[in-house]
């Protein structure tokens, strides 16, 4: 197994793409910790984990606090005995139209989306560095790099600055035998999306070359692959995942 024994805390576990990210790690041998603001959502994430035969613990943190990650690391590292890789998930995409970006939402996007992933790197270090096998990834998006349409100003952004925060990450901790890296999905469909109007998808999965959007198991085979040895000499790399909407 790619991930036999060690130990994963993913963020905005509980649906979506950072659930599918921690079935996979699950089911490669990974022990996960399923971290969520919706405790419950957690709680059944772990549970079909548990069903499955792997090693699931829920726990509730909102990531824009530091009390509540440094509580959550320390409760993850103390149940399985340290921290092997951590998943940046975690995030939250109003759709609300620049002139309507509150003073208030902008700083909460970036709270949770940006902040978020450089308090748990923060409180993660330790163990990472203690780790022979450091991974971090963070889920950016492919409108932080090219800005986006159908999401809010504040969301690419806090996107765009996850991708530039990997490759901080990954020139100082380098030396250290951490790698950083993130991926960059496209529309995918999950929870977030599913409220869209139909025409926007429509219009969007149009401009997709492999003609639909991407699933979350999609991106958890790309995370899968950064997590395990396989990606030992990647850092500070992006991985698109996009069906080609966003081709270098």
């Amino acid at each position: 197994m790619l991930l036999q024994d060690r130990v994963a805390f993913i963020t905005g576990a509980g649906s979506g793409i950072g659930r599918a990210i921690a079935q996979a790690f699950a089911g490669q041998g990974a022990k996960v910790a399923l971290v969520d603001l919706d405790l419950e959502a957690a709680r059944r994430a772990a549970g079909e984990i548990g069903d499955a035969g792997g090693v699931a613990l829920a726990l509730r943190a909102d990531v824009s606090s530091p009390v509540e990650v440094n509580t959550a690391v320390e409760a993850a590292a103390g149940a399985f005995g340290g921290l092997d890789i951590l998943v940046n998930n975690a995030g939250i995409c109003p759709l609300e139209p620049l002139e309507g970006i509150s003073l208030e939402s902008w700083n909460h996007v970036l709270a949770v989306n940006l902040t978020g992933a450089f308090l748990c790197a923060q409180a993660a270090l330790p163990y990472l560095r203690r780790s022979r096998h450091g991974r971090i990834i963070n889920l950016g998006s492919v409108a932080g790099r090219i800005g986006g349409l159908a999401v809010g100003a504040h969301y690419s952004v806090s996107k765009a600055g996850l991708m530039c925060l990997t490759k901080v990450l990954a020139k100082l901790l380098a030396g250290e035998g951490i790698t950083a890296n993130s991926i960059s999905p496209g529309t995918t469909e999950t929870a977030l999306t599913a409220g869209w109007d139909a025409p926007v998808k429509e219009s969007l999965r149009q401009q997709i070359p492999l003609g639909r959007l991407g699933s979350p198991e999609d991106v958890a085979a790309a995370a899968l692959f950064l997590a395990s040895d396989g990606a030992a000499y990647m850092t500070g790399a992006t991985l698109d995942v996009n069906g080609g909407l966003l081709m270098f």
